[in-house]
Parts: C-alpha cells; sequence; structure tokens
C-alpha cells in the first residue's frame, strides 16, 4: 500500500511559480509511474504529467511543455512538479498519483492505483 500527500500548492500571481511535492510512504517499486493531474472546478480530471520510477522517463500534456518540470527523488520517494509562468488557467486542485503496473498511456486515470488528497493552485490575474 501507498500513501501519498501532496504539499506546497497555495495562491500566487499570474507569471509566478510555485514547486509542489507529492512525498511516498510505503514502498514504491522501480516498475511504478508516478504523476500528477489536476482539476479546475466543473472540470474533468487531466492528465499534467508523470515519471517512470526506474528510468526517469517523462511525459508532459502537451499544452503543459516548456512550463511544468516533473522530477523525482528516489532517495527521498518524493515526486515533484516545478510550474513556471503560471496562469490564472492553472488554477486547479492538484493530484499525486502512483501507478504499480504501468501498461497503459500515461494519461489515463483509471490506471493509477493510489491517489493523494491534493493541493490547491489558484493563480490570480
Amino acid at each position: 500500500q501507498v500513501q501519498l500527500v501532496e504539499s506546497g500548492g497555495g495562491l500566487v500571481q499570474s507569471g509566478g511559480s510555485l514547486r509542489l511535492s507529492c512525498a511516498a510512504s510505503g514502498t514504491i517499486y522501480s516498475s511504478y509511474r508516478m504523476a500528477w493531474f489536476r482539476q479546475a472546478p466543473g472540470k474533468e480530471r487531466e492528465f499534467v504529467a508523470s515519471v517512470t520510477w526506474r528510468n526517469n522517463k517523462k511525459d508532459y500534456a502537451d499544452s503543459l511543455k516548456g512550463r511544468f518540470t516533473i522530477s523525482r527523488d528516489a532517495a527521498e520517494n518524493t515526486v515533484l512538479l516545478q510550474m513556471n509562468n503560471l496562469r490564472p488557467e492553472d488554477t486547479a486542485v492538484y493530484y499525486c498519483a502512483a501507478d504499480d503496473s504501468p501498461d497503459s498511456s500515461p494519461g489515463v486515470i483509471s490506471a493509477y492505483d493510489f491517489w493523494g488528497q491534493g493541493t490547491q493552485v489558484t493563480v490570480a490575474s
């Protein structure tokens, strides 16, 4: 069993930056894929970025490439999401997720087995 706890959300002005952190407790096996999703009010949850634990392969939502960067710290069992040049449309609850047997596209929500409670990011215009 894996528990995920997100932190680092908050209120930021448009153009600012935030770094989200996802602390994982329990055993993260090398086969895992870790990801960030987000959900804005009244909208469906959407894929942001993912990273594989073994070989550090990264994937991003096309619309976020160049502004968001995902990374992982295997020693600390932590996944980070660096968000730069934030816009009001980035306002959402951001969720960390873990897939213990990734065999589908990284953006498939149903593939993820463990989820955090989420952290709110609000970008003011």
